[in-house]
């Protein structure tokens, strides 16, 4: 009881710190609505890079993917770091710079469904009005994902019942959203990318030296069929419940199963998620000088590769330490949890666990953030109200984060869901519907409009219909629904824009002086 207690003072030391930034930023984030999304384009490097990280991994960092790690051994976990790093970079490298520049060159854009009817200068708004709600529909099932993290770490510590704590989760996460809006959720990210980064390290560390160090946990991996391979994958054997069998106190696999090149692309097709992420795209256009992208691109790849990297060995290193205490793959994404309260000092484990909060956190308020600022700005102001005023922007906005959260709540009202699983469908419903016209947006003159609009409808539409139908006819339809919905997007935006009248004279001037740094 002790322990718990200990751990709970330390839980609650970090959300009160958290709170306080949120008090602290919100008077400057309510003076307007481009401070409160944007945070008027006044973010460091430093925060900048870390912001964008940690509001990007979330709980899935430190739990859903230590969790494939423990649960299937090393393929699974490693082609998806992979590719999730490669990604980060040609991210930073070739869209950061070109749209914190369009963005300002595009009538000062300060949301991306923004940014994509001012880039084609339309006048009825409709890829402002699909972009907004296709923003609004993949963050609640991203949000959900956030807050199932918390019911599973609030319920796993305190054992109090799951639902119960997810909502508790929920309703601090929007307390501090709806206080300081983004300049509050971009300066505690930056803190929280530092928690998580240390909670990761101490945790490797510590599991490591526990399960008799580094040669003891290749060991153990090796000693199971498939485990430590990189081209085939562990298959634990499992009822009809899918409990993993356990005989004389020893975890049972099957024979390892082939890891087919179809699979590695699967996973690595992670990385194309980033071009169409909202919550990483806002920082290239928060950033206070184009200049400083550099150091952030730097600062951001030391940060994703480390952290990727240890997450995937927590998971390896669980297997030594703990074989047979999660028997199923959602009690696998608390290894994590297990190894924190199993070697740490209360007081300790309770900051440690902190991290997982942070990671929770720091992405859910930006899912909440974006899509509020999606509709307030591009539906309620863009479309039904255009004369309304700023402040009734702001309050459609909190009204809007309100209605969203409880949708989230509702769907992670299951205590079964695999984080991992709910993040990869709205992954891949962001990087389809976003990733392929941002690309052909920044950097090919001749997309259009009707172009556009082809890419974003057929991106969402394919990612539905290659998840719920064709996915179910397996073979080759069973690759990850990110990679055809993606090549299917810009096909749409290609062909679409080829077969449409040419752009204006105006947008094409916008696209040379961005390309050429004139704006």
């Amino acid at each position: 009881m002790n322990d718990t207690l200990e751990i709970l003072i330390a839980m609650i030391i970090y959300m009160a710190i958290v709170i306080g930034i949120g008090l602290v930023y919100a008077k400057r984030a309510n003076a307007s609505s481009e401070n409160y999304f944007l945070g008027g384009r006044s973010l460091g490097p430093w925060v900048t890079a870390m912001s964008a990280e940690a509001s990007d991994m979330s709980g899935w960092l430190l739990m859903g993917l230590p969790g494939v790690a423990y649960w299937c051994g090393l393929a699974d976990a490693f082609w998806t770091a992979l590719g999730l790093a490669v990604g980060t970079y040609f991210n930073w490298l070739i869209v950061s710079k070109r749209l914190r520049r369009y963005s300002v060159r595009a009538n000062n854009s300060i949301t991306l469904p923004e940014f994509f009817s001012n880039r084609f200068r339309e006048k009825n708004k409709v890829i402002s009005s699909l972009a907004a709600l296709f923003i609004l529909i993949f963050f609640a099932v991203y949000a959900a994902s956030c807050f199932v993290t918390c019911g599973k770490l609030f319920s796993t510590l305190f054992g109090a019942p799951y639902v119960i704590m997810m909502i508790v989760g929920a309703v601090f996460v929007l307390t501090y959203t709806i206080l300081g809006g983004f300049l509050a959720e971009s300066a505690s990210d930056f803190m929280q990318g530092v928690v998580m980064f240390v909670a990761l390290v101490v945790i490797v560390i510590v599991g490591t030296v526990n399960a008799g160090g580094l040669g003891a946990v290749i060991d153990n991996a090796q000693s199971i069929p498939g485990f430590a391979e990189f081209f085939g994958i562990a298959a634990p054997t499992v009822d009809a419940s899918g409990v993993q069998a356990v005989v004389d106190n020893v975890p049972q696999f099957g024979p390892a199963q082939e890891y087919r090149i179809l699979r590695i692309c699967s996973m690595l097709a992670w990385g194309l998620g980033y071009f169409g992420m909202p919550q990483v795209l806002l920082r290239f256009m928060a950033i206070r000088k184009e200049d400083e992208l550099k150091l952030s691109r730097r600062v951001a790849m030391i940060w994703v590769v480390i952290s990727l990297g240890v997450a995937v060995f927590i998971g390896i290193a669980g297997r030594a330490l703990f074989p047979v205490e999660h028997l199923t793959a959602t009690s696998a994404e608390n290894i994590f949890i297990t190894i924190s309260t199993s070697f740490l000092p209360p007081i300790l484990a309770g900051f440690v666990m902190a991290g997982i909060l942070a990671a929770t956190i720091s992405s859910s308020d930006s899912y909440l953030l974006i899509a509020a600022s999606a509709f307030a700005k591009n539906i309620y102001q863009g479309v039904a109200h255009k004369k309304a005023s700023d402040k009734q922007v702001m309050i459609v906005s909190r009204i809007t984060l309100l209605v969203l959260a409880v949708v989230a709540i509702i769907i992670a009202t299951d205590e079964n869901s695999v984080i991992f699983r709910i993040v990869s469908f709205a992954w891949a419903g962001f990087g389809a519907t976003f990733g392929p016209i941002m690309l052909f947006s920044l950097f090919w003159k001749r997309t259009t409009r009707a172009g556009a609009i082809a890419g974003m409808v057929g991106g969402a539409a394919m990612v539905f219909i290659w998840k719920l139908v064709l996915s179910r006819l397996g073979g080759m339809f069973g690759i990850y629904e990110l990679l055809p919905a993606f090549i299917f997007s810009a096909i749409c935006i290609v062909v679409v824009s080829l077969l449409s009248p040419k752009p204006s004279k105006e947008i094409e001037e916008d696209f040379e002086a961005v390309k050429a740094g004139t704006v």
